[in-house]
């Protein structure tokens, strides 16, 4: 819980960073601080991996720098919670698709309901409907799940988190050219902002994913990772004043409804498989 809640305030603190720096400019500063502390505390070996290592963590890299930087644009666009809402379509879909229960495709026909919902669709005009942050929002959705894929494959070739700390200097890499404009605007207050980011949103809910992981199930892991919309709609009510609807609420509790049913009661993997993943 202490993860999640984490996470999405982290993601709060970003939404005040974007409109200063931009998308890229917050995604490159929260990546450079995040990538030197793990690169300190975990010294990764760069030499002896094989080609298929490189490949790999390569591509997890430019997954998670491309799944941070349309979630932070998203949030140009759209509340916090209705962004982490959108955005859990992702992960969920892929979870549906790897199993073989009509359950999980019913909780994904539900999930996207709760999306419709969310998104005001039914009651704003279509033309309306703030298109670029709902597209940005499901694209990190996708790279999200491919960073899940990518996540398992990494941890398989390399040791503890030395994919990790890898895959993010690929990512600051991939997202420099994005960001490195907003240079200029960077002070004092905004770099202590991208460190908070950097602490809040990377480091300390990976290594808490990571203790959690050892201690629970993945059934019960998978429900608390579900909350997480829900606690992105807390957290951008507490920090950014943000306000969600009665009915965006409602898209909101079928999402974590559907997500629970599909990533906790649905998951059939052992702890160490799910920190695998």
């Amino acid at each position: 819980m202490a993860g999640v809640v984490s996470v999405q305030f982290g993601g709060a603190l970003a939404q005040t960073l974007v409109p200063v720096i931009g998308a890229g400019g917050s995604v490159v500063m929260r990546l450079i601080f995040a990538t030197a502390l793990l690169l300190v505390f975990v010294r990764p070996r760069w030499r002896g991996h094989s080609r298929r290592a490189w490949l790999t963590v390569t591509a997890f890299g430019v997954a998670l720098g491309l799944m941070n930087f349309t979630f932070y644009s998203s949030l140009a666009h759209l509340p916090i919670g209705v962004a982490v809402t959108i955005e859990f379509i992702g992960p969920l879909a892929l979870a549906a698709a790897l199993s073989r229960r009509v359950l999980d495709g019913v909780a994904v026909l539900a999930a996207a309901g709760g999306v419709v919902l969310i998104s005001e669709a039914l009651s704003v005009p279509f033309g309306d409907l703030p298109w670029t942050g709902i597209l940005l929002a499901l694209a990190a959705g996708g790279f999200w799940a491919a960073y899940i894929v990518l996540s398992g494959r990494t941890g398989a070739e390399f040791p503890q988190l030395e994919g990790l700390a890898l895959a993010m200097v690929v990512a600051t890499v991939v997202t420099l050219p994005l960001g490195i404009g907003s240079v200029p605007l960077w002070t004092g207050e905004t770099l202590l902002k991208g460190l908070g980011i950097a602490v809040l949103s990377s480091v300390l809910p990976y290594s808490l994913e990571l203790l959690a992981l050892r201690r629970l199930t993945a059934q019960v892991f998978g429900i608390l990772l579900s909350l997480e919309p829900a606690c992105a709609a807390l957290a951008g009510l507490v920090v950014l004043g943000q306000l969600l609807s009665p009915t965006q609420l409602a898209g909101m509790a079928l999402v974590v409804g559907a997500s629970a049913l599909v990533l906790g009661l649905g998951a059939r993997k052992d702890p160490a498989e799910a920190a695998g993943a």
